[in-house]
């Protein structure tokens, strides 16, 4: 990896996501690869949460923006569908930076299917919890409603 590659990488991966500011689209295993040529030529992989996720366009937009200012003379962002984003690919930090945001963050993918009977709530710590909508503030978070505390909160879903 050159030094021009890591500093590209490094303004791509500090990029925050649109939707939750207090994590990175590295947080989130959404940036996938940053590649450049001798030219000066970024080349960009990012992977939605879901598809058809309205952050994409913000994130390809201010991934150009951040990259170009930084004196990159021509950045493209490619949009790769496969393999699909899952939530295992946020790292700990992101679960732990969200937890402390307000919003639940995901549990493991994979293995035995999960009978997920309430979420901690990310407020008060209770497990006594109910689903309020299987949509939150985005179609990639549901809303939970905490009993203990009564505040509602978003919960990250795991796929």
């Amino acid at each position: 990896m050159t030094a021009e590659r890591s500093a590209a990488w490094k303004i791509a991966a500090d990029l925050p996501d649109p939707e939750l500011p207090v994590v990175t689209i590295a947080d989130l295993g959404i940036l996938r690869d940053v590649t450049e040529d001798d030219q000066g030529r970024v080349h960009v992989q990012i992977t939605p949460t879901y598809s058809g996720c309205p952050a994409m366009e913000t994130i390809s937009t201010d991934l150009v923006d951040a990259l170009t200012s930084a004196g990159y003379q021509h950045v493209d962002v490619e949009f790769v569908l496969a393999p699909a984003w899952t939530t295992d690919w946020m790292t700990e930090e992101a679960k732990g930076k969200l937890a402390a945001y307000g919003v639940a963050p995901p549990g493991p993918v994979g293995g035995p299917i999960a009978l997920e009977l309430s979420v901690r709530c990310p407020q008060c710590g209770s497990l006594d919890t109910r689903e309020s909508s299987r949509f939150g503030s985005t179609a990639c978070k549901s809303l939970w409603v905490c009993r203990a505390c009564r505040e509602p909160f978003d919960h990250f879903k795991a796929h």
